[in-house]
């Protein structure tokens, strides 16, 4: 190790073991790792309490392919388990803690787990995961004491911390959202684990990093079980020895502050977040330096032209673009580019996507369809233990994850909607996303989701379910404003025909509207009488 001076080149050298945060530690021990409001780590303590983790795991029989379960909050904890898993040849599946204890148990018994992490603020789900998940042979409590479970730092300290022998790359199995039915785990095929140190390389010089400094740091602004925060603000920065400042609740002006208090570097957001920014008052926006960020991350739904210009010229030209899932990789777009093609997601490669109509026939440049993207050989991806959900959203190499979207005469792509939340109104397929693009340009207009409700003859029609800014009075006149609004701009077909307003639209922490729930409201009893 002595021979080596750079970070970056360390954590490479070990990346295709699953050893990176060892090999930060060896270098520079006391560099910070986490600080959180639930405690803070250096980089040896992340990596000496995931040496003890190993070895309690291997005590029990754990082998390489075998399942771990991590219901867990954005605590150190979390992380300490998730590079415990990454230096064991693990299957790690992190559960989404929102969910209901049902749906948590299901995903802890249908991802196979031998060993469940369990924090102590998910106790009625990890008591019915107790009852379900009879392969669990590690059961352990985070942060607290749970009835069936053994206590995480009590167990753990009685394990030697020094590096474990023969460590072994693992892999993530996790689940889809669930916004439109079960939850799926998305099983990648491993690639040969020498290319990791390749892509550790490549992900250290797009995300813009100076590890050798010291000084840049990540901010985790969503739960860490969510692949967005997960993978860009937490693995992807620490094993390329970046220390993360962790958020347990987003709040708007909280974000601010912590930029502003520990020069924060990267991040990732999500399009809710940057609308919620943004409706803070100028006063108190002003009071915080947000001048360290050097690079910004933001996807996993879609954002308003008008949003992204609008922090664009509040955080500069450092804000980027990602269209994926958790089934794998779409496109990335620069500022730049994007500023060049307001609304685009990004220019895919050669072959890399279609756009393809109901048919599976490949349509023109400027024409919607559902988007379907190249699912490497490699690396492939299955929903675990699904064999018939996964052959239907593969085809002749390609996925689709239902999508929907147009490439222009350049290549870029445009997203305009997903075909689970298609609206069929006399007929025609009318995509939600767009209307909700149009009347978020709204000054009044703080969130919003457009749904389809019955009708009598149309089959459905269109409802906007409105939430306004802070202080607006929600009138007839303005539901009749609102519909006025967005007749110059979409055709007479997407007009909603109503409003309702709302405390709060229902979005995932991940940002993604709950539109099959804000239908099914409107739909109860309904669908056998149109």
């Amino acid at each position: 190790m002595s021979e080596i001076v750079s970070v970056v080149d360390a954590a490479r050298a070990k990346a295709s073991v699953g050893m990176e945060i060892a090999a930060i530690a060896a270098l520079d021990p006391e560099r910070s790792a986490v600080i959180s409001e639930h405690g803070n780590r250096s980089f040896s303590e992340v990596n000496e309490r995931a040496n003890q983790i190993a070895r309690l795991l291997r005590e029990q029989g754990f082998k390489e392919g075998d399942g771990i379960a991590l219901l867990c909050g954005n605590r150190p904890e979390f992380i300490e388990v998730r590079f415990a898993a990454h230096r064991i040849g693990a299957r790690l599946t992190t559960v989404n803690w929102h969910l209901s204890a049902e749906e948590i148990a299901y995903i802890v018994e249908d991802c196979d787990a031998v060993a469940l992490f369990a924090d102590v603020r998910c106790l009625k789900a990890t008591r019915e995961s107790l009852k379900q998940a009879d392969k669990l042979k590690v059961k352990l409590a985070i942060g607290g004491e749970i009835e069936g479970c053994d206590n995480y730092a009590s167990v753990l300290d009685h394990y030697s911390c020094e590096n474990i022998d023969k460590p072994s790359l693992g892999t993530v199995m996790q689940y889809t959202s669930g916004t439109t039915g079960r939850p799926k785990g998305v099983l990648r095929k491993q690639p040969d684990p020498s290319a990791a140190a390749d892509m550790q390389s490549l992900l250290s010089a797009v995300f813009q990093f100076e590890p050798d400094s010291g000084m840049d740091k990540s901010l985790v602004t969503g739960p860490l079980y969510h692949a967005g925060p997960f993978n860009l603000c937490m693995t992807t920065p620490m094993t390329s020895g970046i220390g993360c400042v962790v958020m347990d609740k987003w709040e708007p002006e909280k974000t601010l502050q912590l930029i502003d208090q520990y020069k924060i570097t990267h991040s990732f957001f999500v399009p809710t977040m940057f609308m919620r920014m943004l409706q803070l008052p100028d006063a108190v926006r002003s009071q915080y330096d947000v001048s360290s960020l050097r690079f910004i991350i933001h996807g996993a739904s879609p954002c308003t032209i008008a949003t992204k210009r609008a922090m664009l010229d509040w955080f500069g030209l450092i804000i980027w673009e990602m269209f994926a899932g958790t089934e794998g990789p779409g496109t990335i777009v620069s500022p730049q580019e994007w500023l060049a093609k307001p609304g685009t997601v990004g220019r895919p490669g050669p072959g890399q996507m279609k756009i393809c109509d109901g048919g599976g026939a490949e349509v023109a440049a400027g024409t919607e369809g559902e988007i379907w993207v190249v699912n490497p050989a490699e690396s492939s991806f299955e929903y675990y233990k699904a064999r018939e959900k996964t052959a239907e959203c593969q085809r002749d190499g390609y996925f689709t994850a239902g999508d929907i979207g147009y490439l222009d005469d350049d290549g870029y792509l445009f997203i305009t909607g997903r075909s689970a939340e298609t609206i069929i109104s006399g007929g025609v397929n009318l995509y939600p996303q767009e209307i909700d693009d149009v009347l978020l340009s709204h000054p009044q207009v703080a969130d919003v989701a457009c749904v389809g409700v019955p009708h009598p003859d149309l089959g459905e029609e269109i409802k906007a379910v409105v939430q306004l800014v802070t202080g607006t009075l929600a009138t007839d006149a303005l539901a009749a404003e609102l519909i006025a609004f967005v007749q110059p701009q979409l055709a007479r077909q997407k007009w909603p025909r109503s409003v309702d307003f709302v405390d709060l639209v229902p979005r995932s922490e991940a940002g993604k509207v709950y539109r099959r729930k804000i239908r099914d409201s409107y739909w109860e009893g309904m669908d056998s009488k149109i």
